[in-house]
């Protein structure tokens, strides 16, 4: 976390931002009152900070001013509203006061809880303004889920969080990490979720928003963020909504053809499922935070560049704070009905049947099976060649072969979800578990890769021994060299 500041109260910011003679704009709020407005209003002063309020709450009405959508709580509509009072305030107000005025218009359209209580209580808000008097327009846009239980606290809920982002946006904006967690300020996260944010505009040319989204992460506003191929940030309920889902989780630093085979042999089988089958499918690559946090400090470049990397192939990439995986598909379970899949090595296999990750929990390790199979979910499980395997008993990590060691690989024996041993006391749950078809084993996997592992690989690039290259995607190896990611230097002199 940064540096303690002293907490300003919502009432305070509202004040600053009403005593502030340059910033004057326009309050659009649709789903659960004029929150944010009244804040302003409340804290005194707010004539000098408001051109208009409205709430166009009737669909007819909203229709009729910001056009259609396709859903009223969704980011379209969100920009929709931004759009139509942005170009508002300025062709009617820029010539009277635009050589002192910096324009501005917050806009939330949310649902909060519903009189029957059976709806998820979310919305979309955001900020466009100007940095300066006549300056071009700058956007931050994020969806929040409020988990207050009574409708009038989630109200309340809302008009905090909005008084914070219009804060956050002119007065914290070039400190990215201080915006962030100023976000939930006089909230706290079991009151107010944000999973997604966006900034645009030449006011944040300094800021990658796949940062910002992993600090959402790391400072503990939302629990998962998700990137597309391209490397934007993606609103996880807009992804996961209503679909079959299959994850693979590694620290895919680099990835390699293992990763990739293994996601696509699980691919193979998962769509063959017959509850997949004609459904829509998202695949993902999930790094925790855990993974990311290993040497004990958050390293920017190396988080950019797995994310880069697995874009190169196409992937969709989600950062968690779900170290167990029966938190992960309850996550899931949020956005969706339908079967999940999990694919994973041996190594990852055992690590699920390690009592110690479930000492937490009352029930044990009972509970957390019961909480992770409870819902269509399946393991697909990945071989291991059994110098590998014996090599991880032994040590507790799967250590990384070298050249001469992989080559003797070959012809050994491999461990499957068949033959792997758990404890001794495990095993008629393992047995229950396989027999059922809660665990499966990977088919049609390519043999000649299984000899290859991460962490070799990132050990061969850092000694520029170039036999690295025929262990990754030939894509990710351009990437890598062409970027001079995770220490490559170049081929080793001769």
């Amino acid at each position: 976390m940064s540096e303690k500041k002293e907490l300003l109260t919502t009432n305070r910011k509202a004040l600053t931002i009403n005593l502030d003679e340059s910033k004057y704009g326009t309050f659009a709020e649709i789903g659960a009152g004029q929150e944010v407005a009244r804040v302003f209003f409340q804290a005194g002063g707010a004539a000098g900070t408001i051109a208009k309020t409205i709430s166009a709450y009737d669909m007819t009405f909203s229709d009729a001013i910001y056009g259609k959508a396709p859903r009223y709580v969704s980011r379209e509509r969100l920009g929709l509203m931004l759009e139509h009072e942005y170009n508002l305030l300025i062709e009617r107000l820029s010539g009277q006061r635009g050589d002192r005025t910096s324009f501005f218009v917050f806009a939330d359209t949310v649902a909060t809880k519903g009189f029957r209580g059976t709806n998820d209580a979310h919305g979309w808000m955001g900020l466009r303004f100007q940095a300066e008097p006549g300056g071009p327009p700058n956007e931050v846009l994020l969806h929040v889920r409020m988990w207050d239980k009574e409708n009038v606290l989630q109200q309340d809920a809302l008009g905090i969080a909005g008084t914070n982002l219009a804060y956050a946006c002119f007065y914290y904006r070039d400190d990215p990490k201080r915006f962030i967690e100023s976000l939930v300020d006089n909230l706290g996260t079991q009151r107010l979720e944000v999973d997604m944010l966006k900034f645009s505009g030449p006011a944040f040319g300094h800021i990658d928003n796949r940062m910002m989204a992993l600090y959402l992460v790391q400072y503990g506003l939302t629990n998962a963020v998700m990137f597309g191929p391209q490397g934007d940030v993606l609103q996880p309920s807009e992804v996961l909504y209503k679909k079959a889902i299959l994850v693979e989780r590694g620290s895919f630093r680099p990835v390699t053809h293992v990763n990739v085979d293994m996601l696509n042999c699980a691919t193979a089988q998962f769509v063959q499922e017959k509850d997949v089958k004609g459904k829509d499918v998202v695949v993902i690559m999930e790094i925790t935070m855990n993974n990311l946090l290993a040497s004990g400090a958050l390293d920017a470049p190396d988080f950019l560049s797995r994310v880069d990397l697995l874009g190169e192939l196409g992937f969709t990439t989600m950062i968690s704070n779900y170290s167990e995986y029966y938190r992960l598909t309850s996550y899931f379970r949020r956005y969706t009905k339908e079967r999940i899949g999990v694919t994973m090595g041996i190594n990852n296999l055992l690590e699920i049947f390690n009592e110690k990750y479930y000492e937490h929990l009352e029930g044990g390790i009972l509970e957390s099976f019961g909480r992770m199979f409870k819902n269509t979910v399946k393991l697909y499980v990945y071989p291991m060649r059994q110098e590998a395997y014996d090599r991880y008993l032994a040590s507790g990590v799967a250590a990384a072969p070298g050249s001469h060691v992989a080559h003797a690989f070959a012809s050994s024996v491999l461990i499957t979800a068949k033959n792997v041993q758990v404890a001794d006391h495990l095993r008629n749950l393992y047995a229950h578990l396989l027999e059922n078809h809660y665990i499966d084993c990977i088919v049609g996997f390519d043999p000649d890769v299984l000899a290859i592992f991460s962490r070799d690989v990132l050990q061969r690039i850092r000694d520029a021994d170039p036999s690295w290259e025929q262990m990754v995607p030939p894509s990710v190896a351009v990437a890598i060299k062409k970027r001079k990611l995770f220490g490559y230097t170049g081929a080793k002199p001769a």
